[in-house]
This record gives C-alpha cells, structure tokens and sequence, in this order.
C-alpha cells in the first residue's frame, strides 16, 4: 500500500490526530512539517496540486484525501475494500 503524507504545522490537533490514527492502523505514514521544513503554503499547494486554506493536507501515494474530516471515511473505504 501507499505511503501517506501529511503536510502539518505544531499546534494543529487535526495534524497530530491524523497522524496518530494513520499510524494506529499501521499505515506507513511520512508527516511533513510545513514550519520545519520551511514550506509556503504556495508550496504545499503544488505538492498537493489545490489550494490550500487548511491543515492537514494528506496525500495517499499520489492521491489528494483533503484534511482530517476526509481521512476517516477515506481509511473507512479502503479497509472495507481489502
């Protein structure tokens, strides 16, 4: 399966949430502080391929999710298609 990536930022409860869960399910899972790293929201918006007015922002492989109201029944589709 697919890495996913999680673009966040320190503070964000959604951001920490969504890694946890990802990483709870045993989801490889690479989060990407946008602080950290230095990364403009411009930037994230290229890597994400759409605006970008909140975090996170979470890709599957290649695949846009959205932010943590989208995870859940996005994990919730693929465990029921395994």
């Amino acid at each position: 399966m697919s890495e996913f990536t999680v673009f966040g930022r320190p503070g964000c409860g959604y951001c920490v949430a969504a890694k946890r869960l990802l990483e709870s399910k045993g989801l490889d899972c690479n989060y990407i502080d946008m602080y950290e790293e230095g990364l403009s929201k411009a930037e994230v918006e290229q890597m994400v391929g759409r605006p970008v007015h909140t975090v996170p922002q979470i890709l599957h492989g290649e695949t846009y999710v959205g932010g943590y109201s989208e995870l859940v029944p996005y994990l919730k589709k693929l465990e029921s298609a395994a």
